[in-house]
This record gives structure tokens, C-alpha cells and sequence, in this order.
């Protein structure tokens, strides 16, 4: 039988246990977050490659829309956001995506004609904002502007009224820059 020893100092000790102790809380923290913020949204946002990924994507979050959509466009995420744009990227922060990391990139937004959102009389529309087969962003708003609103289903409450949540609604004058 062959016995190996090693000396190690105490302080050298107590650091290497405090670092593996910080790693661990890490990515417990890490993975808590993440797997909050994925199931607001979906678990899987990854290869939505095809227009029946994205309605396949859309009815796992609940929603009924329309077969094709209503438009697509290519926008251009700005190098630099500036003040009015705060809301919307919170939004989008809110659902667990980071627009911040797609600046200066080219992405395609599809828009769907929704046709169960609760308690709605004019029409809801919901748009995928998709970067190399990946929804990197979305959102839901009424076609006449008054609101919008992150991709889940809003609670009963929130439906019950004849207005549904408030938030800044979209440009769509230039085409060429994200909301």
C-alpha cells in the first residue's frame, strides 16, 4: 500500500473552499433565473426555422393565430439605444430576452393575426423578432396602437377588463429600426 501525503496550508484551504462555494451559489442563481424566465416565455426558442416552427413556438405559449403571417419584415437593432427605447427593451428584458446583445444586427420580425386573445373586440396581433433561427424578442399589441404587452397569456383579471395591459405602443413609421 502506497501513501501519499501533501501539506496544505489552512488560508490556501478556506480560499479554494470559499471559490467552489461561489461557483456553486453562481450557478444555482444562474440556473434559477434562466429556467424562471424560460418558462415565462417557452422552453425552447431555438430552431424556429420554418413558419410552422413559429406557430408551433406560438401555440406552446397558447395562442391561436393566423395560419400565415400578416407581414415580415427586416428590422435593423440600432448599434445605440437611446432614451426611447428604455421601455421597450425592458419588455423584452421582462420575458428573458437581451436585445442589447443583437445591436447593429439584422433581424426578422413575423407578425400573426391573433384570433383567442381574451376580451378583445378590435383586432391583437403578436410578432416573433428572429435572429438566425432564434426568437430573440416578441410582443403583442392591439392593430390600433393603444397597447403592448410581452408574449404570455394575461392573467383573468387582466383580461376581465375591457382594456388589456398598458405599455408603450410601437412605431412602425421606419421600418429600418426596432421599435
Amino acid at each position: 500500500m502506497i501513501i501519499y501525503t501533501a501539506r496544505v496550508p489552512k488560508k490556501k484551504l478556506l480560499a479554494a473552499g470559499a471559490a467552489a462555494l461561489c461557483c456553486l451559489f453562481a450557478a444555482l442563481t444562474f440556473a434559477l433565473t434562466l429556467g424562471g424566465r424560460a418558462v415565462t416565455v417557452s422552453a425552447e426558442v431555438k430552431n424556429i426555422k420554418t413558419n410552422d416552427d413559429r406557430l408551433a413556438y406560438l401555440s406552446g405559449l397558447g395562442w391561436q393565430v393566423s395560419p400565415q403571417p400578416i407581414a415580415t419584415e427586416e428590422l435593423l437593432i440600432p448599434e445605440e439605444f437611446d432614451d426611447s427605447y428604455q421601455s421597450y427593451l425592458a419588455l423584452q428584458s421582462g420575458q428573458g430576452f437581451d436585445l442589447t446583445q443583437y445591436r447593429g444586427k439584422r433581424v426578422k420580425r413575423y407578425t400573426y393575426q391573433l384570433t383567442n386573445y381574451p376580451a378583445q373586440t378590435e383586432p391583437v396581433q403578436i410578432s416573433l423578432l428572429i435572429y438566425k433561427n432564434r426568437v430573440v424578442g416578441g410582443q403583442i399589441q392591439s392593430s390600433s396602437g393603444s397597447f403592448l404587452h410581452g408574449l404570455t397569456l394575461p392573467t383573468p383579471s387582466e383580461a376581465g377588463g375591457s382594456q388589456p395591459p398598458q405599455g408603450p405602443a410601437p412605431s412602425t413609421a421606419d421600418t429600418s429600426l426596432i421599435i
